[in-house]
């Protein structure tokens, strides 16, 4: 039992560590369109995520694949941007109503990348493990329950900005998401700076 508190708690850090901001800011960009009537969609994308991130570290793991951390740290505000300028440019468009469609298969693929990030740090802890698999799933049980709490948080923030203090959901979408941009483009230019 134990272990498995240990990569809990490691996958709740990987999300809510405040020096490795940039899962927040996806989750940010990711859920920041939404309202709690659409709770199902944002817990699916979030779960999607998951599943991408972790497939990443599978593979890692079982030295399936191997990438230049560089360019996985590049990538990675790349994709935090990218979420973000969709954002700006649909906010207003009206509701997002496709069940599964390519905000779902974006979402793994950029989950794919953001898993890419952890892998060194997480084949490190996981070397020598009889079960990688049941580590793993400890592990992404934590980052699960993270980005509830993140997703959940943005939700919070959103209904009581638009119904309090009756900021336009439009303008809500726009202004997280710029914010979001403005932040991580100097992530994004330094990364690119190392490749």
């Amino acid at each position: 039992m134990a272990d498995f508190w240990f990569y809990f708690k490691l996958g709740l850090t990987h999300v809510l560590d405040i020096n490795a901001y940039d899962h927040i800011l996806f989750l940010i960009a990711l859920t920041v369109p939404y309202t709690f009537k659409d709770w199902k969609k944002t817990l699916w994308l979030v779960t999607v995520f998951t599943i991408g991130h972790s497939v990443s570290l599978i593979l890692a793991s079982y030295n399936v694949v191997s990438v230049n951390a560089a360019w996985v740290e590049f990538l990675i505000p790349v994709t935090i941007v990218l979420t973000a300028l969709f954002n700006v440019f649909t906010a207003g468009k009206g509701p997002r109503k496709e069940k599964i469609g390519l905000n779902f298969f974006v979402t793994l693929f950029f989950g794919l990348i953001h898993g890419l990030g952890f892998s060194s740090f997480f084949r490190m802890n996981v070397e020598g493990r009889d079960n990688k698999l049941l580590t793993l799933e400890e592990f992404a049980l934590g980052v699960e329950a993270a980005q509830v709490v993140v997703v959940l948080l943005v939700l919070l923030l959103g209904f009581m900005m638009q119904t309090v203090f009756r900021f336009n959901k439009r303008d809500w979408v726009m202004v997280i998401s710029s914010v979001v941009i403005g932040i991580a483009l100097p992530i994004l230019r330094d990364t690119y700076l190392v490749l």
